[in-house]
């Protein structure tokens, strides 16, 4: 068993691949020691790229595109979300998590942790919330909250295939480095979470907890005592 390593770009792209039903093979790279071929191919980027007759494209936004387009019905689904809210949601919380795990001061820790706690919120009140097409506008009954598998619903969709990988890299490496939990209230985020691991599309896509940590070795750095 070759192990991915840790990217969650090209799990956003295997992922989106899997969920289409097509076969494909992982080649994995030595970004260190990068094949002449490779290195020929996009020079000066890193993958993941997707070459089709003849023309590289190296920008992950745009293969996603191409994939949606070139791999269509009826031979393979779509998987655009519905909700144009459903791709946006939790679209700062990567951010949020980086600056957190790279800062070095103390004294701007507490600041920073709580900024990546609301944009977890705001995924999370986005996953409890129904959407409008969960609310049965004859119904005289009081809202109810949501409980949908994922962010557009309850099948995966591209949103999903985007956010997925980035949100479990902040939960495995925000743990790991600075002892910090998605809270437990925070229902949407964690009914998210356990849904994406009874699926083989995320399951199988996703790097082991040890290859994650290992990849933010250096980049999280210790709080200066």
């Amino acid at each position: 068993h070759k192990s991915i390593g840790n990217c969650p770009f090209s799990q956003r792209l295997f992922m989106i691949l899997w969920l289409k039903g097509v076969m494909f093979n992982v080649t994995t790279v030595d970004l260190k020691r990068k094949p002449a071929d490779l290195h020929n191919l996009a020079p000066g980027t890193h993958p993941p790229f997707l070459t089709f007759e003849g023309e590289v494209k190296t920008d992950v936004n745009k293969i996603e595109e191409f994939l949606e387009e070139t791999l269509c019905p009826p031979k393979y689904p779509r998987l655009a979300a519905k909700h144009r809210e459903s791709n946006t949601a939790g679209n700062d919380i990567f951010a949020k998590f980086s600056a957190y795990i790279k800062n070095t001061k103390p004294e701007a820790n507490a600041a920073l942790e709580k900024g990546l706690t609301r944009a977890l919120k705001k995924l999370d009140d986005y996953l409890n919330n129904p959407l409008p097409d969960e609310i049965d506008a004859n119904s005289m009954e009081e809202e109810k909250g949501s409980n949908r598998c994922f962010l557009d619903g309850n099948e995966f969709t591209l949103a999903d295939c985007n956010l997925l990988p980035k949100l479990y890299i902040v939960k495995v490496v925000a743990k790991k480095y600075r002892n910090y939990d998605i809270p437990a209230e925070m229902s949407g985020v964690w009914r998210y979470l356990n849904n994406a691991f009874t699926h083989d599309e995320f399951t199988n896509t996703c790097a082991a907890d040890t290859e994650i940590e290992t990849a933010y070795k250096d980049v999280a750095r210790r709080l200066a005592k």
